[in-house]
């Protein structure tokens, strides 16, 4: 199930920030959760993964496989298959026509395991038909704030120093609502976005480079930025309480 929040349609170019959480660090390493929101859409999904759960990626997420079942803390939690858990996710971006795919150091992590996965699933063309580009906020986060002195630009240190509150980190749905509430108050421009743009048949090219050559529509100076729409529709989706429905 996709839950959707109220209000109009918006013509301006969606968003959708992802997360995956894996079985390690390494780029052989298999997915285990992929979870994507866009405003009041929400998706969440758990596969259970080939390989095993590295032990220093288990005390960090708190997966652990027992009898080809997976458990998250010891609470079982309901699976796809990795074939299942992808259409659905290219279902959700076609729903929102074509977004962007935001996430935090995606180029280097995240998209490289997701290509890999929609390849050996020969899934790939259709994935890159259902998004307009890529964006990671790492750069984009560090471009935009190079004026600031912090600890890190991980993701949790920006929330706790931008926002000033603490979520429960390495869970790959708390991370895309915080990534997507700090996105909202920071509000980067549709310029600086256009900048770091990026699709997966070119993660080698400087984002500079492949933004040029991705088809996203930037405005002109003096319309609203493309972050906007966003704090309207988390604030719907927050006043409508904790009853969000995710897909399994």
């Amino acid at each position: 199930m996709m839950q959707k929040s109220g209000g109009s349609a918006n013509r301006q170019q969606k968003l959708v920030f992802f997360d995956l959480e894996t079985t390690g660090l390494g780029q052989s390493c298999d997915i285990i959760q992929l979870a994507a929101v866009s405003g009041g859409h929400l998706l969440n999904l758990y596969t259970i993964p080939h390989c095993k759960v590295q032990r220093g990626a288990a005390k960090v997420t708190g997966f652990k496989v027992r009898r080809q079942k997976l458990y998250l803390h010891r609470q079982l939690v309901p699976t796809n298959s990795l074939r299942e858990v992808l259409v659905s996710f290219i279902a959700f971006l076609q729903m929102l026509g074509r977004p962007l795919l935001v996430g935090h150091n995606i180029r280097r992590f995240d998209c490289p395991l997701l290509a890999r996965a929609l390849c050996e699933l020969d899934l790939r063309a259709e994935f890159e038909s259902s998004v307009s580009g890529c964006v990671d906020t790492l750069p984009l986060l560090r471009e935009m704030l190079k004026g600031r002195r912090f600890q890190s630009f991980g993701q949790e240190n920006l929330v706790r120093e931008v926002l000033g509150v603490s979520y429960e980190a390495h869970d790959a749905l708390e991370d895309v609502r915080a990534l997507q509430t700090l996105c909202g108050v920071l509000q980067p421009t549709a310029e600086l976005v256009c900048r770091h743009v990026f699709r997966l048949d070119r993660m080698e090219n400087k984002p500079g480079i492949t933004a040029a050559k991705v088809e996203v529509p930037c405005p002109l100076p003096g319309q609203r930025p493309l972050w906007e729409h966003f704090r309207q529709e988390v604030k719907v989706t927050e006043s409508s309480g904790e009853d969000h429905a995710f897909c399994k």
